[in-house]
């Protein structure tokens, strides 16, 4: 007769009971108290157990969770777009970082017990904390093979088969227990992000701010840069620090930063403000892919905006070198969403994105009405993934570009903007023509001429205007039900 060998015993740290809150304050505080718990566990144990033989037990921990049971529909104000579940049922999330989100959650689960007058519930969930996730600072997770035993055996490890972007997609998902989703993302999927997010960019995810630029030019950073030191000289301006690549955090005007060896793929500066309302600008390189990675995981900090400003190509004959693209449709032909968001379906232009950037163009450039038409102009952004597109048969692209009214072709404005609509994050796009292909004006050295150079200078500072009229609006107005599909998630 066979003997089954007994499974480990699973060690779990002692977490408070499932509890109900009526004060969104004190609901946090106590998210952050378990999540603590279970971090702490996780980090004391695996720097117990790292260099030895094999425990005999399982070391697990949880991921602490928000939940709310409501019978009633909310009667809420229907300009809001956020802050209520669609229907009477149970709904549910898993929280990480409670400590960088603080802000965050205290404002939704704020106004989830103000629109439904019932408590939320905090308490440990069922889904273990990754031990990679939870082990931060200066100890290293070993790569598999380097233990004495298989990490997996004895701790939780990311579970890629449940780390996905389901509820984004609009799939009819429910979590095993029956319960609909509250956010629209969970614990892990976040984490994995967070992670990604400190490759990548080479900055801790405490240091973005809720309004995004991306680029693929790197002179912006340069001009960034000098922006960020004249307003920190400023101390009326409302901005606090100024964080470089590797996390170097400056206050004064005047300080030093020291640029490091090896930059990440995408280099990120940040010009921070005390409530995270500052401008974040990411470059992200060349391509959809790129475009699409760094949305990917920045959409999980659920910025109030993002907005590219790049450079294109210029499709029309009375353009010129230096005149500005406002995109209010896009042509996408980059398919690296295709299987998370069909082509079939339409990337509206947002009202209120599109009318703070003409008027952050009007402010910088000096002009206005007709005479601004002289240097911008508003139509469909195409976005290939084909970056020498030219050298094939021209025939069927330049025939599709013609039938979609295209201005301008890039590689990265539609990713940006299709992502910003699957996760809910008000998108927009102003490009700056470099090269005219289809007239014979290629991006070659030189050719660039004073009026292209004053404008490209221009260029980022419309982007950080238009970010600081987003800033004004309230938040009701920037995340409007535009973004919003039937049945949404509670939390923004």
């Amino acid at each position: 007769m066979m003997t089954q060998t007994p499974k480990p015993q699973v060690i779990s740290p002692e977490v408070p009971n499932p509890e109900a809150f009526r004060d969104a304050a004190a609901a946090v505080a106590r998210l952050r108290e378990i999540y603590d718990i279970s971090v702490r566990f996780l980090t004391e144990q695996f720097e117990e157990k790292v260099a030895g033989p094999k425990p005999d037990a399982r070391y697990r921990a949880f991921y602490p969770e928000i939940r709310i049971e409501t019978t009633t529909f909310a009667q809420t104000d229907s300009r809001l777009s956020f802050g209520h579940v669609a229907g009477p049922g149970t709904y549910s999330t898993t929280v990480t970082r409670p400590d960088l989100f603080e802000g965050y959650l205290k404002q939704q689960i704020g106004l989830l017990i103000e629109n439904h007058d019932e408590p939320v519930i905090i308490g440990a969930s069922d889904t273990p904390m990754p031990v990679h996730f939870a082990v931060t600072g200066e100890v290293t997770v070993p790569q598999e093979g380097s233990l004495e035993y298989t990490l997996r055996d004895v701790f939780d490890v990311p579970d890629l088969a449940t780390t996905n972007d389901d509820i984004v997609n609009g799939v009819d998902f429910h979590y095993p227990d029956g319960s609909s989703p509250l956010a629209p993302f969970t614990a892990q999927r976040i984490d994995y992000s967070l992670a990604r997010l400190q490759h990548y960019t080479a900055t801790r995810a405490e240091y973005f701010q809720n309004h995004v630029l991306f680029t693929n030019y790197q002179f912006y950073f340069e001009e960034f840069e000098g922006f960020a030191r004249a307003m920190l000289a400023d101390k009326d301006s409302g901005y606090t620090a100024f964080v470089a690549t590797g996390n170097q955090v400056i206050t004064e005007h005047d300080a030093t930063l020291v640029m490091p060896e090896k930059m990440p793929q995408m280099p990120t500066y940040h010009l921070c403000r005390a409530d995270g309302s500052g401008i974040t600008l990411v470059n992200i390189g060349v391509g959809p892919s790129n475009a699409k990675t760094a949305t990917d995981h920045i959409a999980v900090l659920r910025p109030h905006a993002w907005l590219m400003v790049g450079h294109c190509a210029g499709l029309r004959n009375s353009q010129r070198l230096g005149d500005f693209v406002l995109a209010h449709g896009y042509l996408r032909e980059d398919h690296v969403l295709d299987d998370d968001l069909p082509v079939w379906m339409p990337i509206p232009a947002l009202a209120e994105i599109q009318i703070a950037l003409e008027e952050a163009v009007a402010d910088v450039t000096e002009l206005e009405g007709f005479e601004l038409k002289r240097i911008m102009r508003t139509g469909t952004v195409a976005t290939i993934d084909n970056r020498n597109w030219e050298l094939r048969d021209q025939s069927g692209p330049v025939q599709r570009l013609s039938q979609s009214r295209a201005i301008g072709l890039d590689m990265e404005s539609a990713t940006i903007a299709a992502n910003g609509y699957r996760f809910r994050v008000p998108y927009g796009t102003l490009l700056c023509v470099s090269d005219k292909p289809l007239h014979g004006e290629l991006k070659l050295p030189g050719m660039a001429s004073d009026f292209y150079k004053t404008q490209v200078a221009r260029h980022l500072m419309i982007g950080i205007r238009a970010m600081e009229r987003l800033r004004e609006m309230p938040l009701e107005r920037i995340h409007s039900r535009k973004l919003r599909s039937f049945e949404e998630t509670a939390f923004l």
